[in-house]
């Protein structure tokens, strides 16, 4: 699992810019310097400063380009390994030449997210500390970009370390209980390990309440605006968007496909689809714009439903309404300003308990509240946005739940007052769950697979 060779790659994104940096890390990167790098002051490029020189070509003096470069001694690395980088003009041109040199005197090329690998392997970070530099890359919003900070300074460890704590000591007690039955020992009563498993099982809980709202701030909250021809829902998308994204005209059906933005509301990533109007229509192009809005409504984490309050309510908003049911939805009652002939309770007694708006789109009336909305419909009332342990990442929820699971199957053995041995199979199952997202009893295939997500020179 662990490559001893010196690695090498490209840390920055490919392509022209500023400066574009090549990073060295393992046993050789000092060496490989002192071969390929010629400062411009004769004085070789001493530990974690900066030097200004020139990357040249030993075997044909051949000058490759103008750099700065620092080499960090180990262990005060990012990797915990001698590491060196290389701040090269942003030419692909200059970086290939460089890495190719760096990779003929001794240097194998990076293999994708290997240096947050040796990282984990050599002791730096555990394994969501180092799922969180990805997410951190990724960052669509400031509150994604804390989140993942939060993440990668050890939140989301800190809290599961507690919980494994937790049930170490409870393993402990079962497993003297069991071994040692006849000593001067505490007996471990069914009482008190139901009070302890349930202990545990609600920091568990607590911490999967998050996850719903962590998933959307890492990847998005999918929000659908949907409504019959001719209510508004392009003017809606413009407007959240701020600016004439979507094409708007009086003619019913403009919208052909589906059209999508993501915004930030409020610190929440909003991926917005804009669809066609839902309708019937022989138009065969329009058809299959309707086609795919009813996919883009069946698959949405939120549905914006829009009716046009200066007429009256139609079939298919009827439809649209019923089709809601049992989904999180804000309807909008638009063109208030107009004529308003659709009220709230007609709402109410066909899609009770929605949330409901009174808009008027072009008018800017409504847009406020619609986004406060929003939130609340994100945070459910069980996360503030202040709080700073989110769970956003799926292979995380998915090992918090199934330790939750075994956690619940311990209490109600408990419950029925089962033998210990079963009870002890139970609580071990959870500790050795929430040890795969540190990484302490992950196996080699998770771990390649955690970090075969990573780009070059990461």
């Amino acid at each position: 699992m662990f490559r001893e060779e010196t690695i090498a790659a490209i840390a920055t994104a490919y392509g022209e810019g500023g400066i574009g940096i090549i990073r060295i890390s393992g046993p050789k990167a000092k060496n490989i310097l002192d071969k390929i790098f010629v400062p411009a002051k004769k004085k070789e490029a001493s530990g974690r400063r900066l030097t200004y020189g020139a990357i040249i070509d030993p075997d044909n003096s051949e000058a490759i380009d103008e750099v700065l470069a620092v080499f960090m001694p180990a262990p005060d690395t990012y990797t915990r390994e001698d590491t060196v980088e290389i701040n090269c003009h942003g030419s692909v041109v200059a970086l290939k030449k460089t890495l190719d040199l760096v990779l003929r005197f001794g240097a194998a090329l990076a293999e994708p997210g290997e240096f947050t690998k040796r990282a984990f392997l050599n002791g730096r970070i555990d394994l969501s500390q180092a799922e969180a530099v990805v997410d951190l890359v990724k960052a669509k919003t400031e509150k994604s970009f804390d989140s993942a900070l939060n993440q990668l300074e050890g939140s989301v460890s800190l809290r599961i370390k507690e919980i494994r704590k937790e049930l170490l000591e409870l393993l402990v007690k079962i497993t003297v209980n069991l071994d040692y039955p006849d000593e001067d020992i505490e007996e471990i009563t069914y009482v008190k390990l139901i009070e302890s498993i349930s202990q545990i099982d609600d920091m568990l809980k607590k911490l999967l309440s998050t996850a719903d709202a962590g998933r959307i701030i890492k990847d998005g909250l999918k929000t659908v605006i949907s409504g019959s021809p001719n209510v508004g829902k392009s003017s809606l998308l413009n407007a959240l968007v701020r600016e004439n994204r979507a094409i708007v005209t009086e003619i019913p059906g403009t919208t052909r496909d589906i059209i999508e933005e993501t915004v930030n509301i409020r610190g929440i990533p909003v991926r917005l689809f804009d669809t066609a109007g839902i309708r019937s229509t022989e138009d065969k192009i329009e058809k299959l714009g309707i086609e795919k809005s009813k996919d883009a409504f069946n698959q949405a984490d939120l549905i914006v439903l829009m009716l046009d309050g200066s007429g009256e309510l139609k079939a298919s908003d009827i439809e649209l309404l019923l089709a809601a049911a049992g989904r999180k939805a804000i309807v909008l009652i638009n063109k208030i300003d107009i004529d308003k002939k659709i009220y709230e309770d007609q709402i109410s007694n066909i899609l009770p308990g929605c949330e409901i708006l009174n808009t008027a789109v072009t008018k800017d009336i409504g847009i406020k509240e619609l986004e406060e909305k929003i939130e609340s419909l994100v945070y459910g009332g069980k996360v503030s946005q202040s709080e700073s342990l989110l769970i956003t990442n799926a292979r995380h929820k998915d090992l918090l739940s199934r330790a939750e699971r075994a956690l619940s199957d311990a209490r109600e053995a408990a419950e029925r007052k089962e033998a210990l041995d079963f009870i002890e199979i139970d609580v071990k199952g959870a500790w050795g769950l929430l040890g795969e997202i540190t990484g302490d009893t992950a196996s080699e295939d998770i771990i390649n697979e955690v970090f075969a997500k990573f780009c070059l020179g990461k």
